[in-house]
């Protein structure tokens, strides 16, 4: 039992990519101080997509890793932001998280480029389609955000590390998951904090509303482009920055043509990044 815990942490904390259950744990609280419903959709995700990786016979070092949960844990937590919680939302939560190993396992057969929140990109876009075709009444309507004239500095440096798994209320909850990156890795908690503020002067010079910027919308996919690219060296700094930047502009298109973008513009962004860095070693042999 002990064991599973902690395999169940680290497949929290792999969601910004610390192999660490105590990191997990403290992300698990923060997601709980915003909403209790979510913190329980989390861990149904995160059980099921781990189960469904070891009855498939997956890499057990992958799953003790928590390789195979992070991407259930964010469908868990998704389904409670798209849909009403009842026993068919519940039904498709499984549905979903299952899908999101699976997927995770046919992207791993490839070498080219990492998966990343690919699966729980995939899963949740399909189960969005096929609820909007044929269950409608499952999902929530989108209210329109109230518009807001100034910005708050702290709160939306907050909400984008705290949106990186849909949670864009309490700004303790960005806190503790610094916190949580930080007990695993100083070199990540700094690049964090790059990926939560760089975003904002540059969502600023973007005429980008207020409300969005309050919200954390614009920094989340940042957040997890620098922690993936950033290491102690300056040429990982500067792809990092590179991808940061690219993130916001690949999350302002995403937005405006009205896509649910997810976290879509940090694989994007990192993909991109990663092709230019194996086209520069190409040209420059470095």
């Amino acid at each position: 039992m002990g064991k599973f815990l902690l395999i169940l942490g680290r497949g929290v904390g792999q969601v910004m990519f610390q192999n660490n259950a105590l990191s997990g744990a403290l992300m698990l609280v923060g997601i709980l101080l915003n909403s209790w419903q979510m913190a329980l959709l989390a861990v149904a995700g995160n059980v099921i997509s781990t189960l469904t990786a070891y009855i498939s016979g997956y890499s057990r070092e992958d799953i003790n890793n928590g390789l195979y949960g992070f991407n259930g844990t964010l469908v868990g937590i998704a389904v409670g932001v798209f849909m009403s919680v009842t026993v068919g939302s519940l039904v498709w939560l499984v549905l979903a998280s299952c899908l999101s190993t699976w997927i995770a396992r046919l992207l791993g057969l490839q070498r080219f480029l990492p998966g990343f929140t690919a699966p729980f990109i995939l899963a949740v876009w399909i189960l969005l389609a096929v609820c909007a075709w044929m269950f409608p009444a499952l999902l929530l309507s989108s209210g329109d955000a109230s518009g807001e004239q100034s910005l708050a500095f702290f709160r939306a440096f907050s909400l984008n590390i705290g949106q990186v798994m849909f949670q864009g209320s309490s700004i303790w909850t960005g806190v503790l998951f610094l916190l949580g990156i930080l007990v695993n890795s100083r070199v990540n908690a700094c690049y964090t904090v790059l990926g939560a503020l760089l975003p904002i002067p540059v969502a600023i010079l973007l005429g980008v509303e207020t409300t969005a910027m309050n919200a954390g919308l614009m920094g989340y996919n940042g957040v997890l482009c620098a922690i993936a690219l950033g290491d102690k060296t300056w040429k990982g700094g500067a792809y990092a920055i590179f991808s940061v930047l690219l993130s916001v502009m690949f999350q302002l298109w995403g937005m405006n043509a009205g896509i649910t973008t997810l976290t879509a513009s940090f694989v994007l962004s990192v993909w991109v990044t990663l092709g230019l860095q194996k086209g520069m070693r190409a040209v420059t042999g470095i």
